[in-house]
């Protein structure tokens, strides 16, 4: 089962962070300009976001795979023989932010939001009744994330579903597969939201969700 859900992930996230040939975990470009999300996330925040926080997860999984027998797995490979073992607690962590930063890139473009189109919308519909319940529960969720997370829309099945990760947790180390997602870590908006979480996570659900994204991912 580990095999086939390992396949699966790579398959749809290629392009997420590989191995540069040496062994190296590699952080992949912005799919766009620093300021290219503005006015909703800043350039400021995200010269920290990427450039310091993002690339310091990337430069201590390096670190920390120096001598482990993963050096040379691709992330999602790591994070997938990683998850559950103690003895691997801090290259999990390190890998899944890894990870969870790069796909939530993606998972914005500028000027996107708003109800999706086609089959995205299609899916919200049957599993939630509404766009307008989904968008309710995917913000209620990111609220009720206590401290540090994720909020995600993931696949399970012939449904979507809305879950919350603590910390480092990621979707595909519990066999689900996930659409799009909303950091909801401090550092991703207290410079431009302070401490109203919840006007961060409307305005990226209204202004900044690249739903082209999310349905590539569906399987």
């Amino acid at each position: 089962m580990r095999k086939n859900v390992l396949i699966a992930v790579a398959a749809v996230f290629s392009l997420i962070a590989y191995g540069d040939g040496a062994g190296l975990i590699e952080q992949p470009k912005l799919p766009y300009e620093e300021n290219a999300l503005e006015p909703v996330i800043t350039a400021k925040t995200m010269g920290f976001h990427y450039g310091k926080h993002h690339k310091a997860y990337v430069d201590k999984l390096n670190s920390l795979l120096k001598d482990s027998p993963l050096k040379g797995k691709n992330l999602e490979e790591i994070i997938l023989a990683s998850a559950g073992k103690d003895d691997m607690t801090a290259i999990f962590n390190n890998a899944a932010q890894a990870w969870n930063h790069t796909f939530f890139w993606k998972s914005m473009k500028p000027s996107g939001g708003g109800e999706p189109k086609g089959k995205m919308l299609e899916l919200i519909n049957k599993s939630f009744g509404s766009y307008a319940e989904f968008k309710k529960q995917f913000a209620d969720s990111g609220m009720a994330q206590f401290g540090s997370g994720w909020a995600w829309l993931v696949q399970d099945g012939d449904k979507l579903r809305i879950v919350k990760t603590s910390n480092a947790d990621t979707p595909i180390a519990h066999k689900l597969n996930p659409l799009m997602t909303c950091d909801v870590w401090e550092h991703a908006y207290y410079l431009d939201y302070q401490n109203r979480r919840g006007d961060f996570i409307n305005a990226f659900l209204d202004k900044l969700v690249n739903w082209e994204f999310a349905e590539a991912n569906l399987k």
